[in-house]
């Protein structure tokens, strides 16, 4: 019986490393603003619930 051939992974290019890490930079800012964007829309929504005669219930 053969044996398989084992999986080697191409070495990337400095350029391809460099787009990488650039691509991973925008999508780390992206998500962060992301996570920003639905804290201070949540704080805003619960200090205006909190302000009405029911609790906001």
């Amino acid at each position: 019986m053969a044996e398989p051939e084992k999986f080697e992974p191409r070495r990337l290019t400095e350029e391809e490393l460099k787009a990488r890490k650039r691509r991973n930079l925008w999508l780390a800012l992206a998500l962060g603003a992301f996570v920003v964007a639905v804290l201070a829309i949540t704080m805003i929504k619960l200090s205006q619930g909190a302000a009405m005669p029911d609790g906001g219930f």
